[in-house]
């Protein structure tokens, strides 16, 4: 079973997306920021990171840009889910070593199905 780390400062939302991955079938880890984030990675590497963008501490760029930029989590696809939707934000995380990106709200159907698509890779 895949393991997919969830990070959201959200707790609505973080609750909204693990319900989710876990409904299709997927093992679900959960951060509240970024920094939280790389301290959990280290431990145990996730198949797939769902990551916000707008986050105390460290933002999602900068996790993004920090994992893609480690040899040891460079090939874990990371799918930013964020409320930032404007073209130059998608461009920009894309920028940042981004694998995927969705805008909130999402439909649910597009969120698991870019990650079990980027899980297959």
């Amino acid at each position: 079973m895949s393991t997919v780390l969830v990070v959201e400062d959200s707790v609505t939302q973080r609750e909204m997306i693990t319900d989710l991955l876990k409904g299709s079938g997927l093992s679900v880890t959960v951060a509240s920021d970024g920094v939280e984030a790389l301290e959990q990675i280290q431990g145990h590497r996730p198949d797939l990171v769902v990551l916000d963008i707008v986050m105390p501490r460290m933002n999602g760029y900068e996790v993004c840009r920090r994992l893609k930029a480690d040899p040891k989590t460079q090939d874990v696809p990371v799918v930013m889910c964020s409320s930032k939707g404007e073209e130059f934000d998608r461009y920009w995380g894309m920028k940042q070593g981004a694998d995927a990106y969705i805008a909130k709200p999402f439909q649910p159907t597009e969120l698991v199905g870019t990650v079990k698509q980027l899980l297959r890779g």
